[in-house]
């Protein structure tokens, strides 16, 4: 089986081709450097995500938060629901963990909030 990808490591946005047999990397064409190749071998066998939302804050409003590295693709709605039933309390300040563990990563702001 072949899988064309759009590499998002970097601004080049290399056009790639994989070969597949099964869950199995066969070969990977048209990356320019390691990290493409490198992104379309976790892409096919073990797609990964950074989760970018906002959280509920102690006043009513929200702050902008992410995970801080990428969690498992499949964890997404998961990670979501926790950060939806989690309150910030304020003052917060960007880098502040949020969430300890969440599926491998921390949850912390990228936002100042008063």
């Amino acid at each position: 089986m072949k899988r064309e990808l759009t590499c998002i490591v970097c601004p080049r946005g290399c056009q790639m081709v994989i070969e597949l047999e099964g869950k199995e990397i066969k070969s990977v064409a048209g990356n320019f450097c390691p990290r493409g190749k490198s992104y379309a071998e976790t892409e096919c066998t073990h797609p990964t995500r950074t989760v970018t939302t906002t959280a509920k804050c102690s006043d009513g409003g929200v702050v902008s938060v992410k995970t801080l590295t990428p969690i498992p693709k499949e964890h997404m709605m998961d990670c979501m629901r926790i950060i939806n039933g989690t309150v910030v309390a304020l003052p917060v300040r960007v880098g502040d963990v949020i969430l300890e563990d969440v599926f491998g990563s921390r949850v912390v702001a990228t936002q100042n909030r008063e």
